[in-house]
């Protein structure tokens, strides 16, 4: 594309983020200093070149996945100034304890953008401070762990047999002498050398308990939604009810943001993935905006707003990018 073509493409994605209109040659004629015959022939080298189309027989032109992601490209390229929602992000985060603020960090985005505020939650702490075994039944023990932080997690175990309190005591003396300030995946990696002094059925529970805990802490990463609803007030997404109708379910079961939101965690700054030019985005006419946040240099999760690809992302960007960096400093403060 040449500047000229630039220059409209920029206009009629713009207008149409407004209006949610198709966008004929008249109307850009309004706003660019060039005659509608001039207009005509460069929108149909855009539609050639599979940035734009006309939708039915309307006459107006409306942005393809394509032509969305070379006008946010640009935005991205272009150094973006500080909003004034900064400093009152600021302040609502940074009061809150590191726990509240990562979950109430979706309802801020949601507030902030008027679409659906999410955040990769960071894993649970995969470290234990202590550990308790405790009976139930003949084959049935409870294990108790409080992680470094004081949350206290619970599993059941379904054990070979009966074991009596004094068993399970020495089991848990030996857990919190050798093991505890680890991982449980550290604490496989050592527990066959460190075992050989135990009998062999202390030394089954004690495995029990290592592989019940790293599947469940496997499992911990969640995805906090806020807004859902928000979508209902989208025109383009309530006239089609089966992408709607596909998009509750996907805020339903989570699977397919929490793919996304991990394959960008380890991305440097704004992302943008729009739905019909990106796999990653299970819906056509939706775009998803993620930044990733972290504390002290390390990044715990991915944050973001999912809204209609018609959406105002010179708002949407910086408003992703100063959160999850206001979030990294309170997470860094009270780390």
């Amino acid at each position: 594309m040449d500047d000229r073509a630039s220059a409209l493409l920029n206009v009629l994605i713009e207008r149409y983020i407004v209006d949610g209109q198709p966008v004929g040659s008249r109307t850009l004629s309004k706003v660019v200093n060039l005659s509608p015959a001039t207009i005509r022939n460069v929108m149909a080298d855009l539609e050639e070149l599979g940035l734009v189309q006309s939708p039915h027989t309307s006459a107006g032109r409306i942005p393809t996945p394509q032509g969305y992601r070379i006008f946010v490209d640009q935005l991205l390229a272009v150094p973006r100034h500080e909003l004034c929602i900064a400093s009152a992000l600021k302040q609502q985060i940074s009061i809150l304890e590191p726990a509240k603020a990562v979950s109430s960090a979706a309802d801020l985005l949601s507030n902030l953008s008027q679409f659906v505020g999410v955040v990769l939650a960071p894993k649970r702490a995969q470290t234990f401070k202590q550990i308790d075994f405790i009976r139930l039944s003949d084959k049935r023990v409870l294990l108790i762990i409080v992680t470094p932080s004081g949350d206290v997690q619970n599993r059941i175990l379904s054990v070979s047999r009966d074991y009596k309190e004094h068993e399970l005591i020495e089991a848990s003396n030996f857990f919190n002498q050798h093991f505890s300030g680890l991982s449980f995946a550290q604490v496989r990696k050592t527990l066959s050398v460190e075992l050989s002094s135990l009998r062999q059925d202390i030394s089954r529970l004690m495995q029990a308990a290592v592989e019940a805990s790293e599947s469940e802490l496997d499992s911990a990463e969640a995805v906090v939604l806020s807004g859902e609803n928000k979508f209902l007030n989208v025109s383009e997404m309530v006239a089609n009810m089966d992408r709607l109708r596909q998009l509750f379910d996907l805020f339903e079961k989570k699977t397919d943001w929490l793919h996304l939101l991990d394959s960008s965690r380890q991305a440097q700054g704004v992302q943008i993935y729009i739905g019909g030019d990106s796999q990653m985005v299970p819906v056509e006419d939706v775009s998803v905006v993620t930044a990733p946040y972290g504390a002290d240099g390390q990044v715990l999760g991915t944050l973001g707003v999912i809204g209609p690809s018609r959406m105002a992302y010179d708002k949407v960007i910086p408003i992703v990018d100063i959160t999850a960096r206001m979030l990294s400093n309170a997470l860094s403060h009270n780390s």
